[in-house]
């Protein structure tokens, strides 16, 4: 149950198209993404998709806090935020009774055409930590 590796961080912004040339400058490859209900690229070194990139639509935003939750966007003026830290793990359930014993409010996603499990929750700072559970 316990957490066992970094698994990506995720980039909220503006700039898509900029943000997404610097990291294929860093040698990153934009690469296969699950159909998510708002846009972006997942940037890949090698086979792992280390940094998403999410994007923000201003106009409709709907999908995007449906699927992430809403966050007090202060950087609507051009710039970014790290959004989440995600984490891979196992045993999803052992995780679940953990949190619900000390009263830690989380969410479940199953992702898109991956079969993967997420578990959200946010951390005493509001910083977002996803625990993701693969082949479920």
């Amino acid at each position: 149950m316990p957490l066992e590796k970094i698994d990506h961080y995720s980039i909220r912004t503006l700039k898509m198209d900029e943000t997404k040339e610097f990291y294929e400058a860093l040698g990153l490859e934009a690469g296969p993404r699950p159909d998510f209900p708002f846009p972006g690229h997942w940037m890949y070194a090698g086979e792992i998709p280390v940094v998403h990139l999410v994007g923000i639509d201003p106009d409709n935003p709907e999908g995007l806090y449906g699927y992430l939750g809403v966050k007090d966007v202060k950087f609507l003026d051009g710039g970014g935020a790290v959004d989440h830290l995600a984490f891979r793990a196992s045993d999803p359930e052992g995780l679940k009774q953990i949190l619900t014993d000390r009263g830690v409010e989380y969410r479940e996603r199953e992702v898109p055409n991956l079969g993967m499990l997420q578990i959200f929750a946010e951390d005493p700072n509001d910083i977002t930590v996803e625990i993701n559970y693969y082949d479920q």
